[in-house]
Order: C-alpha cells, then sequence, then structure tokens
C-alpha cells in the first residue's frame, strides 16, 4: 500500500470524524411541527453537513481496512459494515434533516388536517430511530472487528485496539443500564465515543504514514526486482 495513501486516508477520517462533531453540537433538539419550522434552516445547515462528512469517513475507513488487512480478509468485512452504518446515517439525515423541513414548510402554504400532519412527523421520527439503531449497530461491529486486528497484527499500536474495545465495553455497560443511545443527548454520547477512537487511529494513522515515507526516503533507490 502507498505510504500517502495511509497518511491521507488517515487526515479523511480525523476530518470526517471532526465534522462529525460540529454536526452534533449544531443539532437542535426536536419537537412540535411550529418547533420544526423555526428551526428549519439550522436543521438543514447540520443535516447537510453531517452527510458531507460521510465520504470522508468512508474513506478513511477504507485506509484502515487496508493497513489491517490480513489472510482472511476480515478487515474488508469490517469495511463493508462500517459503510452499511454510513448509508444508515445518510438516509437519517437526509429524512429528518433535509424532506421533513422542506416538506412541513410547503404545508404552510394549504390548510392540512393536522392529524395528518403529525402522522408523517411521528413516521419520520421511527425512521430516524430505525437507522439510527443500524448506524450504532454497524459502528460497533466494525469497530470490534478493527480492534481485534489492530491486537492481532501490531499493524497500528494495541493502545488503539485496547482504547476501542473499552470505548464498546463502557457502551455495553450503557445498554444494560437501559441507556438510549436513540435519542438526541444519547447519540451525542455515542457519537463522542466513536469521534474519540477514529480520531486517535486517524492520527497514528498518519504518524504511520509520515514514518514510512520518511524510512523508505532514507533507504535510497533500491535494487530492481528480479
Amino acid at each position: 500500500m502507498h505510504k500517502s495513501f495511509t497518511k491521507f486516508s488517515g487526515i479523511s477520517l480525523c476530518f470526517g470524524s471532526l465534522i462529525s462533531v460540529i454536526t452534533m453540537a449544531l443539532h437542535p433538539a426536536g419537537g412540535s411541527v411550529e418547533h420544526i419550522l423555526r428551526i428549519q434552516h439550522v436543521l438543514i445547515f447540520s443535516h447537510s453537513l453531517g452527510i458531507a462528512c460521510l465520504p470522508f469517513m468512508g474513506f478513511g475507513a477504507l485506509g484502515l481496512s487496508c493497513i489491517l488487512q490480513t489472510g482472511s480478509k476480515a478487515s474488508l468485512l469490517s469495511l463493508f459494515v462500517f459503510c452499511l452504518g454510513l448509508v444508515a446515517a445518510m438516509i437519517a439525515a437526509t429524512v429528518n434533516g433535509l424532506i421533513l423541513p422542506q416538506f412541513l414548510s410547503d404545508l404552510t402554504a394549504r390548510p392540512v388536517d393536522e392529524s395528518i400532519v403529525n402522522s408523517v412527523v411521528r413516521y419520520g421520527h421511527h425512521i430516524n430511530v430505525s437507522m439510527a439503531n443500524i448506524f450504532i449497530f454497524a459502528t460497533c461491529i466494525s469497530i470490534l472487528i478493527w480492534c481485534v486486528l489492530i491486537i492481532q497484527t501490531q499493524k497500528l499500536p494495541k493502545a488503539a485496539g485496547y482504547l476501542g474495545l473499552s470505548l464498546l465495553g463502557f457502551g455495553l455497560i450503557c445498554l444494560l443500564l437501559k441507556a438510549n443511545f436513540t435519542n438526541l443527548y444519547g447519540f451525542r454520547i455515542f457519537v463522542a465515543g466513536m469521534v474519540t477512537w477514529l480520531t486517535t487511529t486517524g492520527i497514528r494513522m498518519i504518524v504511520k504514514g509520515k514514518s514510512e515515507n520518511k524510512y523508505a526516503g532514507s533507504e535510497g533507490p533500491g535494487l530492481p526486482p528480479l
């Protein structure tokens, strides 16, 4: 694998994680139809930002999976599971942050039965919760596989693997205590834990790429392949 790819994918992973933090910081709490209409511009902007960070996180995950690739190709399985979670996050952000505010805004121009509007809002909420559950589950599975591979292969510092397993253990304890990760504040806690691991791992990928480039440059011209 080219060393610059390791470095660039690590930067992409850190950048995507940073944007996701900004997204959660800007994300307002939901509420009534009137409340959604008042904050529709903030909703659209924050969710657009969240969708924009997903390709960067996916590219960073590709780089991580390439680093940890073994004969079993388990790292590629982790990549596909993680991308499934990113697709679920995109669907949730699109429905809840882009479609719903614009749909409700269009309804203000003509009289509509309030019960129908509330039913649509509830339907959007159930889609959001379902997609959030898929995203959380897929992310946890993929990070678990990556952490095990990090510890086994030692292609990245073992501390990254143990950190991820610790965060997953903490999340499991929270679930046993009946914590709800699908509401806004619970989801913020989950994203904070995910971003902590992705960012620290991305930094290690950047360091690995730099050190490999430096080592390759110090070797001088090599012998032609046989």
